[in-house]
């Protein structure tokens, strides 16, 4: 019996009726899903199940199940309920064993207004029944054509390998593993959604943050599911992937840092805690053959009530979608079993700040029985580069906002650079960012020279140029904005002169963001060059090809997305398509040389945007920063 649907009610098996279900039949689809979502591996909804109209949406944050303490259930008795059992319909009961088995027959009945709970019956036996909410998200996101094309069956394999279906239907949620597995089943217990505790927010607990459906704001666990996917079907058979979390690292002593991840292990799980290690291992040719593995921080009270609450090992494979989830602390006893039978292993170095209980550094050093390590980076590159539509929003989002911030700041007159330095990193916060980026730059006058100047702690005088480097991050993915404004918000002969040699050349390089341009940033970069030094020479440099780096010294621009400059190793020279994200960054520093011009010695200019490449033209994603001389000005008029 799949799940089944009854007139917008969801009913799952619980593990207690696990036991008296005859072996999956083989060609069923291997899903998992959290909180109503599934995730499935080959993109498609199995035949026999039916989605929720468009009206409806999962159970609400303020429930819990009965099955390891998560979402589904009320926290009214589950005795409540089976008075209102008869309603359901048709029912047959199969006696299995030592069990009672309802199938209920998907019959709409208008007599389904009931709250969620749950029926007991005969030996432990139990069905969780949800009632959904409006607004139910899509089975599956949309795939652009630019992410379809990482999809394709690999080459490599000349017969498909058949898989184990290891899908279970568990506590109100398919749960992946458990079925079919050695591994224990779990025990029924009450918990309430008051006491689910997880060491990033989820839906069930932080719905202000996130949507139903979603492992991390605005990517769902579909996307995730279809990232892991992507990245087995570019692999050869029988291939096991390696990669290692971030770990905590310290300011000084023992003040620590805000946790980041590591982006690729981010990129394929959405796990934004560190002692952790991903493990993909390729079992077959079709798509979804393969078994994913998390080894992560086992709940510990104790190191809880100090540190906060941790995900957990349950909530790796019931949240997180993982086949099998281990304690972190098990990890030196089964993975040189799986490394073992490799055919190839695919990790990146990892960095010289490890911890003992998950370092691979140890593991892998002295090992001549397995395959030698290939290089993944490469390989998350090409995947990573071209954004779907889903990280593209999260990077809009975070331009959008940040744009409005940067812009608000010309508005205002400042005297101190650490006063917009605060006011740019709390308007991203307040406004919806996770927060910063990166460290601002904010320098007036000559310090705008500097290309990286994050000391922030002089003071702008009049006369000057205001330069700001600064983005916010949501979602994890970021936006890069630069722009240069007069402290006065009115621009001197010089100042209009130099902001409209470089403003000129950015607007130009800009629009060859697009894929129909057959351009690389190198390209663009040339071209960046070229430009500069026309509209240099025609304000009064005495400047060349030979010697414009001495006042452009960096490239033009960058990929974005993860992190500041993303996909590190990626080739500039790539031609840019749908779905790459760029920046586009031309700057004249002026240092205080008689080689230049007088009336421009000490200024620094810099415009960046960040930006979507798309078929025919560019999306830029941060269009509400101002930059033309009339709109800067009408600020402050």
């Amino acid at each position: 019996m799949g799940d089944e649907r009854l007139a917008g009610a969801t009913v799952h098996k619980s593990l207690a009726i696990q036991r008296c279900l005859p072996a999956q039949r083989t060609g069923t689809t291997a899903a998992t899903t959290y909180s109503g979502s599934p995730v499935f591996r080959n993109g498609s909804q199995p035949a026999n199940q039916h989605p929720h109209p468009p009206s409806t949406q999962h159970s609400s944050p303020a429930t819990a199940d009965l099955g390891g303490g998560f979402p589904g259930l009320s926290r009214k008795s589950v005795l409540d309920i089976t008075t209102n059992v008869a309603v359901l319909g048709r029912a047959a009961c199969n006696s299995v064993q030592d069990s009672i088995v309802f199938f209920f027959w998907s019959r709409p009945s208008p007599a389904l207004s009931f709250s969620r709970g749950s029926l007991i019956i005969g030996h432990g036996l139990s069905f969780s029944i949800s009632i959904p909410r409006q607004n139910y998200p899509k089975m599956k996101l949309h795939q652009p054509s630019f992410r379809r094309l990482l999809s394709r069956p690999s080459a490599l394999c000349s017969a498909a390998v058949p898989r184990v279906n290891r899908s279970t239907i568990a506590c109100g949620k398919i749960s992946s593993g458990r079925l079919f597995s050695n591994h224990p089943q779990r025990q029924h217990a009450s918990v309430s959604a008051a006491e689910l505790q997880f060491g990033q927010p989820v839906y069930e607990t932080h719905p202000h943050i996130l949507n139903p459906g979603e492992l991390t704001p605005g990517i769902t666990a579909q996307e995730y599911a279809d990232r892991r996917a992507a990245l087995v079907d570019l692999l050869p058979q029988g291939a096991v992937v390696v990669l290692h979390a971030a770990s905590l690292q310290y300011k000084s002593g023992a003040v620590f840092y805000p946790y980041r991840q590591e982006s690729n292990f981010f990129w394929l799980t959405g796990w934004e805690e560190p002692e952790a290690v991903a493990v993909i291992e390729k079992t077959g040719c079709g798509t979804g053959d393969y078994v994913f593995r998390l080894f992560v921080q086992p709940k510990n009270p104790r190191d809880e009530q100090w540190s906060g609450p941790r995900n957990g090992v349950q909530a790796a494979e019931d949240i997180f979608n993982a086949d099998e989830a281990y304690s972190i602390d098990g990890m030196g006893s089964l993975l040189p079993d799986i490394l073992n039978r490799a055919t190839s292993i695919y990790a990146d170095a990892q960095p010289a700040e490890k911890t003992s209980k998950s370092s691979l550094l140890d593991m892998f050093s002295g090992k001549t029985s397995w395959p030698s390590r290939t290089p993944l980076y490469p390989i998350m590159n090409r995947l990573r580069a071209i954004k779907s539509e889903a990280e593209v929003a999260n990077m809009r989002r975070a331009g959008q906002i940040s744009g409005r911030t940067i812009t608000d700041a010309m508005r205002r007159p400042w005297t101190r650079e650490r006063d917009l330095h605060a006011f740019l990193d709390y308007q991203f916060t307040v406004n919806g960012c996770e927060g910063s980026a990166y460290i601002p730059v904010v320098a007036g006058g000559e310090r705008a020279n500097c290309i990286h100047y994050t000391v922030n702690n002089s003071v702008f005088r009049e006369g000057e140029f205001i330069l700001v480097d600064a983005g916010g991050q949501y979602g994890t993915y970021i936006t890069d904005i630069s722009r240069t404004w007069p402290v006065t918000g009115r621009f001197t002969a010089a100042q209009r002169d130099l902001y409209e040699a470089v403003l000129t050349v950015q607007r130009k390089s800009v629009d060859l963001c697009r894929q129909n341009a057959r351009m690389s940033l190198e390209d663009i970069h040339g071209l960046t060059v070229r430009g500069l030094v026309e509209s240099l020479r025609s304000i009064g440099f005495d400047v060349s090809n030979a010697n414009i780096d001495q006042l452009f010294p960096h490239h033009v621009g960058h990929y974005i997305g993860l992190d500041v400059h993303d996909c590190p190793g990626y080739s500039r020279r790539e031609l840019l398509r749908r779905g790459h994200c760029v920046t586009i960054e031309p700057g004249v520093y002026v240092p205080d040389d008689e080689r230049w011009p007088a009336h421009f010695r000490g200024m620094g200019v810099r415009i960046e945007d960040s930006i979507c490449v798309d078929e025919t033209e560019p999306h830029i994603l941060t269009t509400e920063a101002v930059k033309e001389i009339a709109d800067i000005e009408a600020l402050r008029a």
